[in-house]
């Protein structure tokens, strides 16, 4: 395959640069992966007959992967991030595909984790070529964009499954079918048309971790566990207490994904114009008052209509992570942003593999406790933004940076 130079990439045509193959996997991959987080909750509940203990324990071995992301620099050995990134939306595709062939909990823990290992992959050295490629005084807008981007994608997929489930008696296994292969579509196209690009600093593959780097490291932490309470049971809940059919969680999605499109181009401008301390603050207020409404909703028996308005509203503020992968940029060494990508993974996914299945068993005792326990984390990540700088980079990583600098190793 032709090799091209990341700073040569501005004189292809615009269907062969660099940022419009970030585009085109910010489409593959959500067409897949939203697909099937939008019909799991029905699926599991009528095919497999899921109790909340169950879907804790599948979303743990869905994390898995994500926790042994690390891997990745052992791959980048012998491929690039380039090609891992469509070997692994490949991987994530395929097993979407075959999703309903497996309407066992046996099955689907095995189908779950084939798919899982594809989009951990996938979201490591996809962070990594993002940041890698994207300009730093730009990044923040292009990162909304391509969130916008895969929102879109998205929304065409859930408007049909609106529009048509009902009215054609669709099935899971159709459905699918049809999200999967047109991931796997995109991928043989990103693969035929688009050369491979040179970054201009070579990444370091090996593990690291730098002292330095804690804030990182902790906000990582804080944010794959209180994410994966919401991931695993504000969706369950809309289903399990609420009755929801597919075209209702769907329809939901739906108004998440236009508020996607809206929001998250602002939100990149709004981390561009007021820095990533202020946007990460906003976003963690915010969380702490959802998932203390989602907690009143059991705990004081409150209606559907606020559980889908904080529904819609949690998906909203998660938009406003794309902060944190700018925070990183600025702070770190050129060569450092593919390895700690994969260790950032791992971290992040350290709560996620145990989280979902000991909280599925509280959800058995008091849902609204586990909700509580979100807004408790959510806390945590508030009080560890607050030491985020205002214009953080080597050498000014946190507020206390000034007083005790952290060594470069």
């Amino acid at each position: 395959m032709t090799q091209v130079p990341l700073h040569e990439a501005q004189t292809l045509p615009v269907w062969r640069r660099p940022i419009t193959l970030l585009f085109l996997m910010a489409v593959a991959m959500p067409l897949s992966f939203a697909t099937w987080s939008a019909l799991l909750n029905n699926f599991v509940i009528e095919a497999a007959q899921f109790d909340g203990s169950d879907i804790g324990w599948l979303h743990t071995v869905r994390e898995i992967p994500g926790f042994f992301a690390i891997g990745v620099i052992l791959v980048l050995w012998v491929m690039r991030e380039q090609t891992l990134a469509l070997v692994s939306l490949a991987l994530l595709g395929v097993a979407t595909a075959v999703t309903a062939w497996f309407p066992t909990i046996g099955g689907l823990m095995m189908v779950t984790l084939i798919s899982s290992i594809g989009f951990h992959y996938y979201e490591t050295v996809n962070q990594s070529l993002q940041l890698q490629w994207l300009p730093k005084d730009r990044a923040p807008q292009i990162l909304g964009w391509l969130l916008a981007a895969g929102s879109a994608a998205t929304l065409v997929a859930y408007v049909l499954i609106v529009m048509t489930w009902q009215a054609f008696d669709l099935s899971y296994n159709f459905v699918y079918l049809a999200s999967g292969g047109v991931t796997v579509l995109i991928v043989l196209y990103c693969a035929l048309a688009f050369p491979q690009f040179e970054s201009p600093n070579p990444q370091v593959k090996k593990f690291i971790l730098r002292r330095r780097y804690w804030l990182y490291y902790a906000l990582q932490f804080m944010a794959g566990a209180r994410r994966q309470i919401f991931v695993v049971f504000a969706g369950f809940m809309m289903v399990e207490r609420f009755g929801f059919d597919v075209h209702h969680v769907t329809g939901l999605y739906l108004i998440n994904l236009v508020a996607n499109m809206a929001i998250a181009p602002v939100f990149g401008k709004v981390v561009a114009r007021f820095g990533e301390r202020n946007a990460l603050v906003f976003e963690y207020v915010g969380l702490v008052t959802v998932f203390l409404l989602y907690g009143g909703i059991y705990w004081f028996g409150w209606g559907v209509l606020l559980a889908s308005v904080l529904y819609v509203l949690d998906h909203m503020f998660f938009a406003l992570a794309l902060a944190l992968k700018t925070y990183f940029q600025k702070i770190a060494d050129p060569g450092d942003i593919a390895p700690t990508a994969a260790v950032a993974f791992t971290i992040n996914h350290i709560a996620a593999v145990f989280l979902p299945a000991l909280l599925g068993y509280l959800w058995l005792i008091s849902p609204g406790a586990v909700f509580g326990l979100a807004a408790a984390m959510a806390a945590g990540s508030l009080a560890l933004a607050l030491m985020i700088p205002r214009n953080p980079e080597p050498g000014n990583e946190t507020v206390f940076s000034a007083y005790s600098p952290a060594p470069a190793e």
